[in-house]
């Protein structure tokens, strides 16, 4: 929800600052006063187009801001994705145009484009309004309101259709590609079988290449591995004394000794001279097991040389290469495209489009189901709202293919009296398309949360009990979202929660407009002039009175 709109230098207005709340806001004012003035505000923080034009007399650039109060997480996470912050749950948005149409925006803090503005903006606020019908504007925004009227059944017909198309699409992507295999996937073909049966004969195991390596090492250098084996169990074992009876007589002398320091030494050297003793016993077992074999050690070496001979060809590591076999092998399942593959797929294909078929069949069902509905009941919100001769419609028709969304192309259609029903936009007038869009939003509010929404010229038009209608149903609306309506009717105006006027001042060649947020007696003498022109008539305060008491 907006809480409040600052402006400055923008148009005729010099200073201005608008305290919003929730429920029905009214803004009025005489005509030329400034309330466009306040709508632009709004557009800019919307995101829309800057025009240095706006800027007043005199300045050299406009100031507006906006301050939101929003709770939702996804909105909060885009804001922040932006590099922008929401403190407390209160989103600052601002925008600055200069006199030579230079433009600046903000976002929670952080600058950003206007088209980032506009997409998160547009999240917060619904324009109706005469050139501007931002909600339910495309074909989407139609689809995606009529499903959301059609509720649980239409969402569920959607959630099945979602999943089938899915599938759809996988197995026609990959039936497309087997068939139209290109010489550059054949190719890709003949090097992965090539290289996989390369693989097999060779059949290298984790770590192997290290293990021809040290094995290749030992038959390599037989005499000088004897030797140094050799000298060093010749030294524990056999010398005279050897180390093993060196050790174990420091031992044993140590832990005699009266004094614990000097035992615990002597443990210790007992615990060494057992160490010794085992590694006396391998050597000697690895001096029986060393012996010369010239045929193994070719082998050996020509093992290794098949090793890293694939290693050089794939350009990876032997552990690397074990890993990516069985990647190759989809690989190279994926690009073959033998007969039976395509027969295959050409089957599943088959029976996951009759599945898609009845989904989409369903789905349109429950939409025209959805689409009946909401017609009887926007018509008759149409009725109350002094269009009687307005028929409201929606139009479902097969599209050619299937689409991420179902099969059906959806749109809102509007007929007057003796004309044939055409879209929205071009079938009312500014002041009709608003009153329209609110019979929509009401039929559409229900216990879904609508963003604020503004309504310019929703009483184009109308007077006497449809302008009491028309208020009527702004307030109901005002239940579930915030709502601000620029009015001219005294009886829309009287259902508003608040009332803001913009009143217009002249000095000389100066002339610049005030926003005033009105209470109760100036807001009687408002909807007098309203009525009657005439703030301070007796009878118009009177009547004055009687609205406001009405409601």
């Amino acid at each position: 929800m907006i809480e409040a709109i600052g402006i400055r230098n923008l148009g005729v207005i010099e200073s201005a600052q608008l305290e919003l709340k929730p429920g029905f806001t009214a803004l009025t004012g005489e005509t030329g006063a400034g309330k466009t003035m306040v709508l632009n505000a709004l557009s800019l923080l919307l995101g829309g187009r800057a025009d240095s034009s706006s800027v007043r007399t005199g300045q050299q650039q406009l100031f507006v801001e906006g301050s939101w109060h929003i709770t939702d997480p996804e909105l909060i996470q885009a804001v922040e994705d932006l590099g922008g912050e929401v403190d407390s749950h209160t989103l600052l948005v601002n925008r600055t145009v200069t006199a030579d149409g230079r433009s600046r925006a903000a976002l929670g803090g952080a600058q950003a484009p206007a088209g980032a503005l506009a997409e998160i903006a547009a999240k917060l606020v619904t324009v109706h309004g005469q050139s501007d019908q931002l909600r339910l504007r495309s074909l989407a925004a139609q689809r995606d309101a009529l499903d959301e009227f059609g509720g649980i059944a239409v969402q569920a017909a959607k959630d099945s259709y979602a999943a089938s198309f899915q599938t759809f699409k996988e197995l026609q992507a990959r039936l497309e590609r087997l068939q139209s295999a290109a010489s550059s996937d054949q190719r890709r073909v003949t090097e992965l079988r090539e290289l996989l049966s390369e693989i097999e004969k060779l059949s290298p195991v984790e770590g192997e290449l290290e293990d021809v390596e040290e094995r290749i090492n030992r038959l390599a250098n037989v005499e000088s591995l004897r030797i140094n084996a050799a000298t060093a169990h010749d030294a524990l074992a056999e010398a005279e004394p050897s180390a093993l009876e060196l050790l174990g007589l420091a031992s044993r002398a140590l832990e005699q000794s009266s004094d614990s320091e000097l035992r615990e030494m002597g443990t210790r050297l007992r615990e060494a001279t057992a160490a010794s003793s085992d590694v006396s016993a391998d050597l000697a077992s690895f001096l029986i097991d060393l012996e010369a074999d010239p045929a193994q050690l070719e082998q050996l070496q020509m093992r290794k040389a098949s090793l890293v001979q694939l290693e050089r060809k794939i350009g990876m590591g032997l552990g690397e290469l074990l890993g990516a076999i069985a990647g190759w092998q989809v690989e190279l399942l994926d690009l073959d495209s033998s007969d039976e593959q395509v027969e295959r797929l050409e089957s599943q294909l088959a029976s996951t489009l009759s599945q898609l078929s009845m989904d989409a069949a369903k789905l349109s069902q429950v939409r025209q189901d959805a689409a009946q509905s909401l017609t009887t009941r926007v018509s008759k919100e149409l009725s109350d709202l002094a269009m009687q001769g307005s028929r409201f419609s929606v139009n479902l028709a097969p599209l050619g293919d299937f689409e991420a969304s179902g099969r059906d192309r959806i749109e809102f259609l509007l007929a007057n009296a003796g004309s044939d029903p055409r879209p929205l936009a071009k079938g009312a007038s500014g002041g009709e398309l608003s009153r329209i869009m609110l019979a929509i939003e009401l039929v559409l509010a229900g216990d879904h949360p609508m963003p604020t929404m503004i309504f310019d010229e929703v009483d184009a038009g109308v007077g006497g009990q449809a302008a009491v209608e028309l208020g009527r149903r702004l307030r109901r609306l005002s239940e579930n979202t915030q709502v601000i309506v620029v009015t001219h009717l005294p009886q829309v105006a009287a259902f508003a929660h608040q009332q803001i006027k913009v009143a217009k001042e002249v000095s000389g060649e100066i002339t610049k407009s005030s926003v005033q947020l009105l209470g109760p007696e100036d807001r009687t003498r408002e909807l007098a002039r309203m009525l009657s022109g005439n703030p301070d008539s007796e009878v118009a305060l009177q009547h004055a009175e009687e609205l406001l008491k009405s409601h």
